[in-house]
């Protein structure tokens, strides 16, 4: 089994992981796929864990799947379409289920291409930051005549809406990290050279804050997405009845009266 993805966890709770198949874009492969989630599944039991990092050896990204050397055992019973939805079921759909359901806050750092299936990969993050040079394109459509999947069916329209969703599926035309700025999928871009640095600072922020509060707002705004006001105002309701009681709230009010930043690491989450 190759080494797909790399990992270290820094000493203030940052949990850096690099998918790492630099020679095809980082493809996703079963390696690839079934290693980060099994991460995945590692550092939300592991309470050293406050912020995750998702980035990318080498130029790009993301290519998307692996279509020449994908690794998945198949049946040779199965046709294509089968064995494709065999995979999705087993391992691509669960890590974007596992990251989208983190209870750590989720940066994803787009270094470059992120292309089809990359593209619900660099979505899935709750913060989602870009080179400078990083580009978006979805490419299932226009040549490969199958619909958007790993998430990216859902996520593009809900961020940028149905037309520049089309526009993106239809066309398969590049989107560069201004545009996508502009137009809402991702939250920043940054010089080449110093995203990681800047990603740094931003998964420090989130480290020192308090995460589970934090997780909380990123699920409330899910919430909001297929929910009416009236209910969202009773969600509100009901998680501020639960959220108050916590040591969390109760430390970031202590901070506030006695002038001083709160210490919401050393709080048991």
């Amino acid at each position: 089994m190759e080494n797909a993805i790399q990992t270290e966890l820094s000493k203030n709770g940052v949990y850096l992981i690099k998918l790492n198949r630099p020679e095809v874009l980082n493809a996703m492969n079963r390696d690839l796929i079934m290693g980060l989630l099994e991460t995945m599944k590692e550092i939300n039991a592991d309470p050293k864990v406050r912020v995750v990092v998702i980035t990318g050896n080498g130029r790009g990204f993301c290519a998307g799947a692996d279509l020449a050397n994908g690794g998945w055992p198949n049946d040779k019973n199965n046709s294509p379409g089968q064995a494709a939805a065999a995979n999705m079921e087993i391992g691509f759909n669960p890590l974007v289920r596992a990251i989208t359901s983190s209870n750590k806050p989720v940066i994803t750092a787009i270094n470059g291409i992120a292309a089809g299936g990359g593209v619900g990969l660099a979505l899935s993050g709750d913060l989602v930051v870009a080179a400078e040079s990083a580009r978006f394109k979805l490419v299932f459509g226009p040549q490969l005549g199958i619909i958007s999947d790993v998430g990216s069916s859902w996520f593009v329209p809900h961020l940028i809406g149905r037309a520049r969703a089309n526009g993106m599926g239809l066309l398969g035309e590049d989107v560069g990290a201004k545009k996508a700025k502009e137009w809402g999928l991702i939250w920043d871009y940054f010089p080449d050279n110093e995203l990681m640095d800047s990603v740094s600072q931003l998964a420090q922020k989130l480290a020192d804050g308090p995460i589970v509060g934090l997780k909380a707002v990123v699920k409330a705004h899910d919430h909001a997405l297929s929910t009416s006001l009236d209910k969202q105002l009773d969600y509100e309701r009901d998680t501020q009845e639960v959220f108050l009681d916590r040591e969390e709230f109760k430390e970031g009010v202590k901070a506030f009266i006695e002038k001083r930043k709160p210490d919401f690491k050393s709080i048991k989450t």
